[in-house]
């Protein structure tokens, strides 16, 4: 990764053996890889069986739980919040490993919306809920700093899985509750 990231500094015209490029390539592989350290983890570890049992049947949300990811089409990040919501059926996940799903999949190169069912679809094989929402809104540095230069645009993306697909109430709350 040293060397494509050498080549990369090189072919835009920059010096490598300057004083402040030098050791470039080494601290950009080593941030990419943090970047992107999502592929080292999995599901079972990083729940890690915090499933405990509870007879609470009311929504869950844990909201504005910050992200930071890649765009897969420009390598360029975009930067949010997600908002996670669940209707236990007789477990609940422990509260940091909701975040930690979060960041299992933003630090990986993704699209915004494949995240948003990523973390939904998750959230739902762990717990067996009754249904799920997740919202994600992000800003994009690709439109950003490139392409439309679009400095005030965001996104938001959500999935809405079980009852809160299915009963208008239940995504209605949840909406509410994260506004």
């Amino acid at each position: 990764m040293e060397k494509a990231y050498a080549s990369l500094i090189t072919a835009i015209g920059e010096d490598l053996t300057r004083p402040g490029l030098a050791k470039t390539p080494h601290r950009a592989a080593e941030a990419f890889k943090y970047l992107c350290k999502g592929y080292e983890e999995n599901l079972g570890t990083i729940v890690n069986e915090a499933i405990f049992p509870s007879d609470n049947d009311e929504m869950v949300i844990v909201k504005d739980i910050e992200l930071y990811s890649l765009c897969e089409h420009h390598l360029l990040p975009f930067i949010g919040k997600a908002h996670v919501a669940y209707l236990p059926s007789g477990k609940v996940i422990g509260l940091s490993k909701i975040a930690r799903i979060v960041d299992m999949f933003a630090r990986r190169l993704q699209i915004q919306e494949n995240l948003t069912k990523q973390i939904a679809d998750a959230i739902l094989e762990v717990t067996d809920a009754k249904g799920v929402g997740v919202i994600i809104e992000a800003q994009h540095m690709c439109m950003m700093m490139r392409g439309v230069e679009k400095q005030n645009s965001s996104m938001k993306t959500s999935v809405m899985l079980g009852q809160f697909r299915n009963n208008p109430q239940t995504r209605s709350e949840f909406l509410s509750l994260v506004r």
